[in-house]
Protein backbone atom coordinates (compact mmCIF):
# COMPACT_ATOMS: atom_id res chain seq x y z
CA UNK A 1 0.00 0.00 0.00
CA UNK A 2 1.39 3.62 -0.93
CA UNK A 3 0.28 5.91 1.69
CA UNK A 4 0.85 9.98 1.38
CA UNK A 5 0.36 13.05 3.02
CA UNK A 6 0.09 16.38 1.35
CA UNK A 7 -0.56 19.81 2.53
CA UNK A 8 -1.78 21.68 -0.95
CA UNK A 9 -2.19 25.08 0.61
CA UNK A 10 -5.91 25.62 -1.39
CA UNK A 11 -6.92 22.16 -3.16
CA UNK A 12 -9.14 24.79 -6.00
CA UNK A 13 -5.85 26.52 -6.46
CA UNK A 14 -3.61 23.30 -6.91
CA UNK A 15 -6.45 21.13 -8.16
CA UNK A 16 -4.57 20.35 -11.87
CA UNK A 17 -1.65 19.53 -9.87
CA UNK A 18 -3.36 16.91 -7.73
CA UNK A 19 -4.57 15.06 -10.74
CA UNK A 20 -1.37 15.17 -12.28
CA UNK A 21 0.35 14.36 -8.71
CA UNK A 22 -2.09 11.65 -8.57
CA UNK A 23 -1.33 10.26 -12.13
CA UNK A 24 2.43 9.92 -11.11
CA UNK A 25 2.77 8.95 -7.68
CA UNK A 26 -0.69 6.19 -7.46
CA UNK A 27 -0.94 6.25 -3.79
CA UNK A 28 -3.53 3.98 -2.61
CA UNK A 29 -4.45 6.67 0.45
CA UNK A 30 -3.78 10.62 -0.01
CA UNK A 31 -4.57 12.89 3.33
CA UNK A 32 -5.15 16.19 2.17
CA UNK A 33 -4.60 19.27 4.59
CA UNK A 34 -5.34 22.90 3.94
CA UNK A 35 -7.97 22.29 1.26
CA UNK A 36 -9.61 25.73 2.07
CA UNK A 37 -12.89 24.41 0.75
CA UNK A 38 -16.46 23.46 2.08
CA UNK A 39 -16.95 20.37 2.65
CA UNK A 40 -19.46 19.48 0.28
CA UNK A 41 -17.49 21.85 -2.13
CA UNK A 42 -14.94 19.61 -2.61
CA UNK A 43 -13.66 19.25 -6.13
CA UNK A 44 -13.67 15.73 -6.16
CA UNK A 45 -14.66 14.40 -9.68
CA UNK A 46 -11.34 14.31 -10.58
CA UNK A 47 -10.20 12.11 -7.99
CA UNK A 48 -12.98 10.04 -8.35
CA UNK A 49 -12.51 9.62 -12.41
CA UNK A 50 -8.86 8.11 -11.12
CA UNK A 51 -10.47 5.55 -9.28
CA UNK A 52 -10.60 7.33 -5.22
CA UNK A 53 -13.29 7.36 -2.83
CA UNK A 54 -13.09 11.16 -1.24
CA UNK A 55 -14.14 12.18 2.65
CA UNK A 56 -14.00 15.44 3.48
CA UNK A 57 -14.34 18.01 6.14
CA UNK A 58 -13.89 21.86 5.48
CA UNK A 59 -15.53 25.32 6.37
CA UNK A 60 -14.63 27.61 3.01
CA UNK A 61 -11.86 30.04 2.99
CA UNK A 62 -10.22 28.27 6.20
CA UNK A 63 -8.53 24.88 6.92
CA UNK A 64 -9.77 22.03 5.58
CA UNK A 65 -8.63 18.36 5.83
CA UNK A 66 -9.30 15.67 3.30
CA UNK A 67 -8.97 11.35 2.56
CA UNK A 68 -8.80 10.18 -0.85
CA UNK A 69 -8.00 5.93 -1.11
CA UNK A 70 -9.05 3.78 -3.73
CA UNK A 71 -8.80 0.70 -1.46
CA UNK A 72 -11.98 1.59 1.02
CA UNK A 73 -13.32 4.35 2.40
CA UNK A 74 -15.41 3.72 6.08
CA UNK A 75 -16.19 4.88 9.70
CA UNK A 76 -15.41 8.25 8.25
CA UNK A 77 -15.11 10.87 11.52
CA UNK A 78 -15.10 14.40 10.90
CA UNK A 79 -13.64 16.25 13.92
CA UNK A 80 -13.04 14.36 17.77
CA UNK A 81 -14.16 14.38 20.78
CA UNK A 82 -13.28 16.98 23.00
CA UNK A 83 -11.44 19.47 20.08
CA UNK A 84 -11.19 22.75 21.05
CA UNK A 85 -12.79 26.14 19.95
CA UNK A 86 -10.52 28.46 18.24
CA UNK A 87 -10.04 31.58 20.07
CA UNK A 88 -11.91 34.76 17.67
CA UNK A 89 -9.59 37.39 16.64
CA UNK A 90 -11.01 41.00 17.49
CA UNK A 91 -11.24 41.71 13.90
CA UNK A 92 -12.88 38.30 12.60
CA UNK A 93 -15.64 37.45 10.73
CA UNK A 94 -17.75 35.25 12.76
CA UNK A 95 -19.10 33.34 9.56
CA UNK A 96 -15.30 32.00 9.28
CA UNK A 97 -14.14 31.58 12.18
CA UNK A 98 -15.17 30.17 15.97
CA UNK A 99 -16.60 33.00 18.32
CA UNK A 100 -17.98 32.99 21.90
CA UNK A 101 -21.49 30.90 21.63
CA UNK A 102 -20.75 29.29 18.45
CA UNK A 103 -20.17 25.50 18.92
CA UNK A 104 -18.38 24.27 15.69
CA UNK A 105 -14.86 23.75 16.04
CA UNK A 106 -12.23 24.50 13.10
CA UNK A 107 -11.45 22.00 10.13
CA UNK A 108 -8.56 20.37 10.91
CA UNK A 109 -9.33 16.48 11.51
CA UNK A 110 -10.58 13.65 9.72
CA UNK A 111 -10.06 9.90 9.97
CA UNK A 112 -11.16 6.73 7.91
CA UNK A 113 -10.90 3.47 7.98
CA UNK A 114 -9.09 2.21 4.35
CA UNK A 115 -8.77 -0.87 4.13
CA UNK A 116 -6.47 -2.67 6.04
CA UNK A 117 -5.18 0.65 7.88
CA UNK A 118 -7.12 3.17 10.19
CA UNK A 119 -5.80 6.53 9.23
CA UNK A 120 -6.50 10.23 10.19
CA UNK A 121 -4.75 13.62 7.93
CA UNK A 122 -4.52 16.79 10.71
CA UNK A 123 -4.24 19.83 10.30
CA UNK A 124 -2.69 21.75 13.67
CA UNK A 125 -3.54 24.83 14.18
CA UNK A 126 -0.15 26.97 13.53
CA UNK A 127 0.16 29.11 16.74
CA UNK A 128 1.24 32.37 15.70
CA UNK A 129 3.25 33.81 18.04
CA UNK A 130 4.24 32.54 21.41
CA UNK A 131 2.05 36.25 22.68
CA UNK A 132 -1.26 34.91 20.50
CA UNK A 133 -4.26 33.13 22.06
CA UNK A 134 -3.63 30.78 19.08
CA UNK A 135 -0.46 29.82 20.52
CA UNK A 136 -2.35 27.92 24.06
CA UNK A 137 -5.29 27.01 21.67
CA UNK A 138 -2.38 24.78 19.71
CA UNK A 139 -1.46 23.04 22.43
CA UNK A 140 -4.81 22.24 23.80
CA UNK A 141 -5.46 20.71 19.94
CA UNK A 142 -2.62 18.89 20.42
CA UNK A 143 -3.39 17.59 23.39
CA UNK A 144 -7.49 16.83 22.64
CA UNK A 145 -6.06 14.80 19.81
CA UNK A 146 -3.90 12.39 21.67
CA UNK A 147 -6.88 11.93 23.95
CA UNK A 148 -8.99 11.62 21.22
CA UNK A 149 -6.77 8.84 19.17
CA UNK A 150 -5.56 6.82 22.31
CA UNK A 151 -8.21 4.33 22.07
CA UNK A 152 -7.53 3.83 18.47
CA UNK A 153 -3.84 3.52 19.06
CA UNK A 154 -4.60 0.81 21.73
CA UNK A 155 -6.25 -1.71 19.44
CA UNK A 156 -3.47 -3.23 17.98
CA UNK A 157 -4.75 -2.01 14.69
CA UNK A 158 -2.38 -1.12 11.81
CA UNK A 159 -2.84 3.60 12.15
CA UNK A 160 -1.37 6.43 10.69
CA UNK A 161 -2.35 9.88 11.79
CA UNK A 162 -0.38 12.03 9.62
CA UNK A 163 -0.01 15.61 8.08
CA UNK A 164 0.64 19.04 8.91
CA UNK A 165 1.70 19.43 12.61
CA UNK A 166 3.29 22.71 12.26
CA UNK A 167 6.07 22.09 14.75
CA UNK A 168 9.12 20.65 13.83
CA UNK A 169 10.29 17.78 16.09
CA UNK A 170 14.13 18.81 16.90
CA UNK A 171 16.39 21.32 15.98
CA UNK A 172 17.92 19.24 12.68
CA UNK A 173 14.34 19.62 11.56
CA UNK A 174 14.88 23.32 10.96
CA UNK A 175 17.01 25.01 8.55
CA UNK A 176 18.61 27.69 11.30
CA UNK A 177 17.11 26.89 14.22
CA UNK A 178 18.67 30.56 15.39
CA UNK A 179 15.88 31.87 12.92
CA UNK A 180 13.56 30.40 14.69
CA UNK A 181 14.44 32.05 18.59
CA UNK A 182 11.24 33.13 20.64
CA UNK A 183 8.84 31.93 17.69
CA UNK A 184 6.18 29.15 17.30
CA UNK A 185 6.99 25.31 15.87
CA UNK A 186 10.30 24.80 17.91
CA UNK A 187 9.67 25.21 21.33
CA UNK A 188 9.81 22.99 24.54
CA UNK A 189 5.83 22.91 24.75
CA UNK A 190 4.86 22.39 21.33
CA UNK A 191 7.37 19.54 21.08
CA UNK A 192 6.43 18.38 24.11
CA UNK A 193 3.00 17.54 22.76
CA UNK A 194 3.94 15.69 19.93
CA UNK A 195 6.44 13.21 22.22
CA UNK A 196 3.36 12.32 24.58
CA UNK A 197 1.27 11.77 21.54
CA UNK A 198 3.86 9.58 20.05
CA UNK A 199 4.18 7.78 23.69
CA UNK A 200 0.81 6.64 22.99
CA UNK A 201 2.80 3.77 20.92
CA UNK A 202 3.53 5.80 17.00
CA UNK A 203 6.69 5.96 15.85
CA UNK A 204 7.90 8.88 13.33
CA UNK A 205 8.07 7.27 10.03
CA UNK A 206 11.80 8.47 8.65
CA UNK A 207 11.42 9.75 5.11
CA UNK A 208 14.48 10.18 3.19
CA UNK A 209 15.32 13.61 0.95
CA UNK A 210 15.19 13.55 -2.43
CA UNK A 211 18.12 16.20 -2.66
CA UNK A 212 20.62 17.97 -0.33
CA UNK A 213 20.15 14.96 2.77
CA UNK A 214 17.46 17.00 4.60
CA UNK A 215 14.00 16.00 4.46
CA UNK A 216 11.94 19.28 5.02
CA UNK A 217 8.31 19.24 3.53
CA UNK A 218 7.79 22.95 3.83
CA UNK A 219 9.64 25.89 3.15
CA UNK A 220 8.47 29.39 2.59
CA UNK A 221 7.30 31.45 -0.57
CA UNK A 222 9.18 34.06 0.32
CA UNK A 223 12.85 35.06 -0.35
CA UNK A 224 13.95 31.95 -2.89
CA UNK A 225 13.61 29.69 0.36
CA UNK A 226 12.84 26.45 -1.56
CA UNK A 227 15.91 27.03 -3.91
CA UNK A 228 18.14 27.67 -0.64
CA UNK A 229 16.59 24.69 0.80
CA UNK A 230 16.01 26.72 4.17
CA UNK A 231 13.14 24.85 4.95
CA UNK A 232 11.73 22.72 7.90
CA UNK A 233 10.06 19.02 8.77
CA UNK A 234 6.47 20.18 9.85
CA UNK A 235 4.56 17.63 7.52
CA UNK A 236 4.88 13.79 9.64
CA UNK A 237 3.08 10.38 9.45
CA UNK A 238 3.16 8.85 12.91
CA UNK A 239 2.45 5.02 12.59
CA UNK A 240 1.37 2.44 15.01
CA UNK A 241 3.73 -0.48 15.62
CA UNK A 242 2.11 -2.75 13.35
CA UNK A 243 1.96 -0.46 10.64
CA UNK A 244 5.41 1.51 11.09
CA UNK A 245 6.79 -2.65 11.31
CA UNK A 246 5.55 -3.18 7.36
CA UNK A 247 7.08 0.70 6.03
CA UNK A 248 9.03 -0.47 3.04
CA UNK A 249 9.99 3.01 2.28
CA UNK A 250 9.49 6.38 2.77
CA UNK A 251 10.64 9.93 0.97
CA UNK A 252 9.51 13.73 0.55
CA UNK A 253 8.54 14.15 -3.00
CA UNK A 254 10.65 17.40 -3.54
CA UNK A 255 9.54 17.69 -7.39
CA UNK A 256 5.59 18.37 -6.64
CA UNK A 257 7.51 21.65 -4.71
CA UNK A 258 9.00 22.73 -7.94
CA UNK A 259 7.15 24.02 -10.98
CA UNK A 260 4.25 27.25 -11.63
CA UNK A 261 2.14 27.71 -8.71
CA UNK A 262 2.91 25.10 -6.29
CA UNK A 263 2.29 24.68 -2.64
CA UNK A 264 4.33 25.82 -0.48
CA UNK A 265 4.61 22.16 1.33
CA UNK A 266 5.67 18.52 -0.44
CA UNK A 267 4.08 15.72 0.03
CA UNK A 268 5.24 12.90 2.08
CA UNK A 269 5.20 8.93 0.22
CA UNK A 270 5.20 5.85 2.74
CA UNK A 271 5.27 2.30 1.20
CA UNK A 272 3.45 -0.39 3.36
CA UNK A 273 3.97 -4.25 3.15
CA UNK A 274 0.28 -4.52 4.18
Amino acid sequence: MRFATWNVNSVGARLPRLHEWLDLAEPDVLCLQETKVAGDAFPSQGAIERGYEVAAHGEGRWNGVAILSRVGLEEVSRGFPGEPLAPAPADSDPTLVDVPGRSVPEARAIGATCGPLRVWSVYVPNGRSLDSPQFPYKLRWLAALRAALEPEVRSGDPFVVAGDFNVAPTDDDVWDPSVFAESTHVTDDERRELAELRALGLDDVPARALKHGTPYTYWDYRAGMFHKNQGMRIDLVYASRPAASTVTDAYVDREARKGKGPSDHAPVVVDLDL
